[in-house]
């Protein structure tokens, strides 16, 4: 077998399963999956038609062809390094456009700062955003980078956890003025709630802080996320967002001290295959820091 005709990918497993002493120690360490993980081996042994670990019930160690790949392995890990930081050194070379794909509330709120801000320091890469409140497939290259809400459990993906975004309940001045402010649990249950629909999370927040949810608390509801605040700030009722975000919109106060809301933790998501792309790179860094910074304003909790 050529060595030169083998996929990188597989040998980058190798590589860290070797490092790593086990399947389940390398997955923690990379961050992918185990399946993953043994899927690359698996395909690494049938393409060389020999195998490369012994396995053990503490682990897995290298069989004679295993050694002798490992230090091969290592030497093409080595020269990518060096490829990889002379590309990563050229960065008036940085270009290419990257596909970034988050919720339409994020997209809205918090991404056209930063996408300026991208566009100012890195004029050569360009930027298609994807405002969508469904996840888009990162391994079917539907986008190049996500924030989600979520951590996936699936596919070649690098999930980092960039920020925590505080929630709190807000309602229009104006309605508040009709109705009064609450100053107690039991008179903010009394109040409108604007609505998300079936699953409601206000709903599950009601229940979670010992409240008994009724049907009649929420007579206005809609599923989009940016429809549902206007209707908030209209006064229509009470409803959750986040802080970073409601805390400087004049038209709305925060209420509800007495009430515990989770944060919305926001993961910064990549395929394996395109994390070292300089321009991928460049944008995720940026994207990293900006969400931090908007996490860290926090608002009153």
């Amino acid at each position: 077998m050529d060595m030169r005709r083998l996929d990188w990918s597989l040998l980058q497993s190798f590589l860290r399963v070797a490092t790593a002493g086990s399947l389940s120690a390398a997955a923690r360490a990379s961050g992918l999956s185990q399946p993953t993980l043994g899927r690359h081996i698996r395909a690494l042994e049938a393409a060389l038609e020999q195998p490369l670990f012994l396995r053990r019930p503490d682990g897995q160690s290298l069989t004679p062809m295993g050694h002798q790949l490992l230090a091969h392995a290592r030497e093409m890990e080595e020269a990518a390094a060096r490829l990889s930081l002379t590309a990563a050194g050229a960065s008036a070379r940085i270009e290419g456009t990257v596909r970034i794909t988050a919720s339409r509330v994020v997209s809205y709120w918090h991404l056209p700062r930063l996408i300026a801000r991208l566009r100012h320091e890195e004029p050569g890469i360009r930027i298609d955003l994807v405002a969508s409140d469904v996840p888009e497939n990162l391994m079917h290259r539907e986008a190049d980078i996500a924030l989600r809400m979520f951590r996936p459990e699936r596919g070649d993906l690098v999930a980092q956890k960039v920020a925590e975004l505080g929630l709190g309940l807000y309602a229009a001045k104006s309605y508040l003025d009709r109705v009064g402010r609450p100053t107690t649990a039991e008179a903010l249950q009394a109040l409108d709630f604007v609505g998300y629909g079936e699953g409601d999370i206000m709903q599950r927040v009601m229940v979670e802080n010992g409240w008994k949810p009724r049907r009649e608390s929420f007579p206005v509801r809609c599923e989009d996320q940016l429809v549902n605040w206007a209707l908030v700030c209209a006064g229509c009722g009470v409803g959750g967002f986040q802080r970073a975000i409601a805390d400087a919109d004049p038209r709305v106060e925060y209420i509800g001290d007495f009430v515990r809301l989770p944060a919305l933790p926001v993961w910064l998501v990549v395929p394996e295959a395109l994390r070292r792309v300089p321009r991928v790179a460049r944008v995720r860094q940026v994207l990293a820091e900006e969400m931090a910074r908007i996490g860290g304003q926090g608002g009153r909790s």
